[in-house]
């Protein structure tokens, strides 16, 4: 074998992000596994539902009094925006795992990881 021909000793994998490239929040994922034997994933925001509109009162002097919304019923709704849909294979699935579960044990070594405490009756 001629040195020319030999295996490279690594690989650089260099990262580029396009304009189009935003940080999403995820408040949750939504799916399963497909008829090809994919994961698809949705991932979702959570927030309160918009009003079509708010009106504001005017007073007589011509000030602006408190802003109202129409009553929408005795339902709450919630609105998840799916924001971003991922379809991994198996093998990727086992190393988006690994990736989280090696991420999550690194929170749990670090004294920080308490920042938010879910007890505190602080909500984030």
């Amino acid at each position: 074998m001629n040195h020319d021909d030999a295996m490279p000793s690594r690989v650089r994998y260099t990262y580029q992000t396009t304009p189009e490239v935003r940080l999403q929040t995820a408040h949750g994922i939504w799916g399963g596994i497909n008829s090809q034997g994919e994961i698809e994933m949705n991932f979702y925001h959570e927030s309160d539902r918009l009003p079509e509109f708010t009106e504001q009162y005017i007073a007589p002097d011509g000030s602006l009094g408190h802003e109202v919304a129409p009553m929408q019923g005795e339902e709450h709704e919630v609105i998840r925006l799916i924001h971003s849909r991922v379809l991994v294979n198996y093998h990727t699935a086992r190393a988006i795992l690994e990736w989280l579960e090696d991420r999550i044990s690194a929170l749990e070594e670090d004294e920080r990881h308490d920042i938010y405490d879910p007890n505190s009756g602080i909500e984030q």
